[in-house]
């Protein structure tokens, strides 16, 4: 059996970047497709793979003012030779043509937030460009209506969370099957912690990190940011000197600076949130907007897992992490870390392999692939 994996950019090793890494490692003579490709910035796991990329390589730098052409890109990849296509999709990866005769598997971990559950945030709050918010709205109905049309290629549809699942319904009118993401839960690691506190994002708008350094800046508190993104100088400019950007850090670095943290704080709606279970790996709490994915991946009956609040904005994270501190004492590491365990990798792999109908690749394949 041949088999495709198409995934919508690989610049970068955020959440969706794990779940390719996991699909190479079930699939390890699978083809990867993406749009756009830096190999310095992805995994070894990943780079293993043969890596076709589209004509908008070039213009990898500029990828988010690419996307009236992404249809057209990833409608020009020939995959007629493949028996199985799995696109990883949070973008358009969905929209690739493919023979009759092959089985399409989309594991999806939003249907595009920017056309359809956040279109109206980026249209009337978040574009600050008069000329990027026109751009955005002469080209989302012709974009929306593609996406919708490109669901229907797909044969089975899979799901990162309860929360996606009703996304894709809402816009794609389709059943889904919820697989949650892997997480390494076993490389993360307890320590006693420092005083500060860890924010693990890109910096974009809808993830609401602004939320976090207005509140911080105004108390002192010392806070970490890990992550880039086109917000930072607006960041920085907002930041106080308690408020450190990390920037992009080795996994090693994250691990010890997940370690180390009193608290992680998650301020934006997310569709699912690895972050919160990386967190929850190392021992310690997650202080979250109680909306989207989180309220999956944190468990809700454990009061010292997860301090929330419902509403968006600094003052609403600030009463949270009042919460947090008044019970900081009463948290149980070792519970934490027992919690994170159901979004391990290996369930992860146990659940899209049974749905795939495939097995298990042997260590020692798996170990001569990567070796190459």
């Amino acid at each position: 059996m041949r088999v495709a994996i198409v995934h919508y950019w690989l610049i970068g090793m955020r959440g969706g970047e794990r779940v390719l890494e996991a699909l190479c490692q079930l699939l390890p003579d699978a083809d990867v497709f993406t749009l756009f490709y830096e190999p310095e910035r992805v995994s070894p796991t990943i780079r293993a793979h043969k890596i076709h990329t589209s004509f908008l390589n070039p213009f990898r730098r500029f990828h988010r003012h690419t996307l009236p052409l992404m249809p057209i890109a990833l409608e020009h990849f020939d995959l007629r030779s493949y028996d199985l296509v799995i696109s990883s999709e949070s973008g358009p990866a969905k929209g690739v043509i493919t023979s009759s005769n092959t089985r399409h598997v989309c594991y999806c971990h939003s249907p595009m937030r920017y056309l359809w559950d956040l279109y109206p945030a980026y249209l009337h709050e978040w574009i600050r460009s008069p000329v990027r918010r026109a751009s955005l709205a002469l080209c989302a109905n012709y974009l929306r209506l593609w996406d919708y049309s490109a669901a229907a290629r797909v044969d089975d549809f899979l799901a990162n969370s309860a929360n996606v699942q009703r996304r894709i319904w809402k816009a794609y009118r389709r059943s889904s099957e919820v697989v949650y993401p892997p997480v390494h839960t076993e490389s993360f690691y307890h320590r006693s912690p420092d005083d500060y506190f860890l924010l693990v994002s890109e910096l974009v708008e809808y993830k609401r990190v602004c939320d976090a350094v207005t509140y911080f800046s105004r108390t002192g508190q010392s806070l970490k940011i890990v992550g880039e993104g086109p917000q930072y100088k607006v960041l920085k400019r907002l930041a106080r000197s308690n408020v450190e950007f990390c920037g992009r850090v080795s996994e090693t670095d994250l691990r010890d600076l997940y370690a180390r943290c009193r608290a992680v704080v998650f301020p934006g709606e997310e569709d699912f949130g690895i972050v919160p279970v990386e967190a929850l790996a190392s021992g310690k709490a997650v202080i979250a907007l109680g909306l989207g994915g989180v309220l999956e991946s944190v468990p809700v009956a454990n009061p010292s897992a997860g301090f929330f609040y419902d509403v968006p904005g600094p003052e609403h994270l600030g009463h949270a992490i009042k919460n947090f501190e008044a019970g900081e004492v009463h948290i149980s590491p070792i519970a934490l870390q027992h919690a994170a365990r159901r979004f391990s990798t290996a369930r992860f792999m146990t659940a899209v392999r049974g749905h795939l109908g495939i097995q298990a690749v042997s260590g020692a394949a798996l170990g001569a692939k990567e070796a190459k």
